[in-house]
């Protein structure tokens, strides 16, 4: 019979993937002593994710029971499940945090992405990729420059427009 503490820890794992829709990494922590395994959530907390540390038994029945692809060749060894609300955002964190820390650790072990598997590499490539807010930034600028221009060449009408009644006012204070 499972402990209570197993049942509690499946029951908040569960709940958490299924808020994740499908979305999530799996991480090898192994080796990360207890300050950096804090700032590792510090950083992710900063983008919207979490770190959850769990047995990989009852990662793999929550996989199971919410009917989720299996990652039986992740799930070795210490794993930790990352959820969060950009991806981009996520494994940015995750590869900046390894790129500094000298062991290399946080390490990707595998993914799912709205259901879609992702292997390491993926969530590399999900990291060079620009975040949401970047992507928002750039639309804005995008959507931004042709107004700007519109304002500039309406601006520089009405400016020819005044300079001509101010040398229309001065030609005909000079014939007067």
């Amino acid at each position: 019979m499972p402990s209570k503490r197993n049942v509690e820890l499946l029951a908040r794992l569960k709940e958490t993937l299924q808020a994740a829709d499908g979305s999530f990494f799996l991480v090898n922590y192994q080796g990360l002593p207890a300050g950096d395994e804090f700032q590792l959530r510090k950083a992710l907390k900063e983008k919207g994710a979490r770190l959850l540390v769990a047995k990989n038994t009852l990662i793999r029945i929550a996989l199971q029971e919410l009917g989720l692809p299996e990652l039986d060749g992740a799930l070795a060894g210490p794993t930790a499940v990352v959820v969060f609300e950009d991806p981009v955002a996520a494994a940015k964190a995750l590869l900046d945090f390894a790129e500094k820390n000298e062991k290399k650790i946080p390490e990707a072990k595998a993914g799912l992405l709205q259901g879609q598997l992702l292997s390491p590499e993926d969530i590399k490539a999900l990291a060079k990729l620009p975040t949401l807010d970047e992507l928002r930034a750039e639309l804005v600028g995008t959507l931004q420059a042709p107004m700007a221009e519109m304002v500039g060449v309406l601006g520089g009408a009405a400016r020819e427009f005044v300079g001509i009644l101010d040398a229309y006012v001065k030609k005909q204070k000079e014939a007067a």
